[in-house]
């Protein structure tokens, strides 16, 4: 799966290289930042899961794409402004020194507000063929990163901090903190490829599931795995008193969640036939990562 990957990654980076080129101005600085962090080495789950599901419901992947990189370089703003000291206070990220580490915390700032203004930048100057398809694209981004998605999940996980929550609780924090921006990469694929109402419905589905089995993957990782896989430090959920699956439910039952919700994703995709195998392969691989 990773090698099949690939492709779509480059298909990704190089029109993200295009979006984020340096201008050769007083502000260059910002686009060097910028540049640092989304070509930090990420794994592209986001824009890729667009792409695949908008060529499961028979789309076009070209209309689509400018969607794709506008989500990746939410995403990095994200763990940008996730980094700073004011938050998880994290020194690295995919192995490297985080943003505000290599660039001062005002610069890493400024480079997250950068990219999430770019990311609407380049979604509003939408010119292909379905403008219809493009404005609704666009709400949903909007929607998931914003205080009812993602945004909402990060200040209800701060104030979760060093107080037990109840599973519902840790569920719905990361059906917006991780599985907002999830949900909206494969809702929007399905949009723009002009799904009708129930492959829309099934999509959402699908990545609900997904969104949450990742998320108890990343929890579980954080216990099991090493610094040189995951690319930061190891055990800082339980060292900052965060609530995850595996402090609520221990490290078995969470593999077990994990594999169930997984199972759900992959059955909400059954009515699309064989041209879901690609995204169900996809969702075994990433709830089987080690990094």
């Amino acid at each position: 799966m990773k090698e099949y990957l690939k492709k779509y990654i480059k298909v990704i980076d190089d029109k993200l290289d295009k979006y984020l080129a340096i201008e050769d101005n007083p502000q260059r600085i910002i686009y060097e930042a910028m540049r640092y962090s989304v070509f930090a080495g990420g794994k592209r789950l986001r824009p890729v899961l667009m792409l695949l599901t908008c060529e499961m419901c028979g789309g076009d992947t070209d209309e689509v794409l400018p969607f794709a990189c506008a989500l990746e370089m939410i995403h990095t703003y994200s763990l940008i402004h996730d980094d700073l000291p004011a938050m998880d206070n994290d020194d690295l990220r995919r192995g490297k020194p985080t943003s505000h580490k290599q660039f001062g915390e005002a610069t890493a700032i400024l480079a997250g507000d950068a990219l999430l203004n770019k990311a609407f930048e380049v979604v509003s100057a939408y010119s292909g063929n379905n403008p219809d398809r493009a404005m609704k694209a666009v709400n949903i981004l909007a929607v998931s990163s914003g205080s009812e998605g993602m945004i909402g999940g990060q200040i209800v996980d701060m104030q979760s901090e060093g107080r037990e929550i109840t599973l519902d609780e840790l569920r719905y924090l990361h059906l917006n903190k991780t599985g907002a921006i999830i949900r909206s990469a494969c809702v929007i694929g399905a949009v723009m490829s002009g799904a009708d109402s129930g492959a829309i419905k099934a999509v959402d589905e699908f990545s609900r599931n997904l969104g949450i089995a990742f998320q108890i993957q990343d929890d579980i990782l954080d216990v099991t795995g090493t610094e040189s896989e995951l690319g930061k430090p190891i055990g800082s959920d339980a060292e900052e008193g965060k609530n995850t699956y595996v402090s609520l439910l221990g490290l078995q039952k969470s593999e077990e969640l994990s594999e169930e919700y997984s199972k759900k994703a992959k059955q909400a995709l059954n009515i699309f036939g064989e041209k879901a195998n690609t995204l169900k392969e996809l969702t075994d691989y990433l709830t089987d990562r080690r990094s």
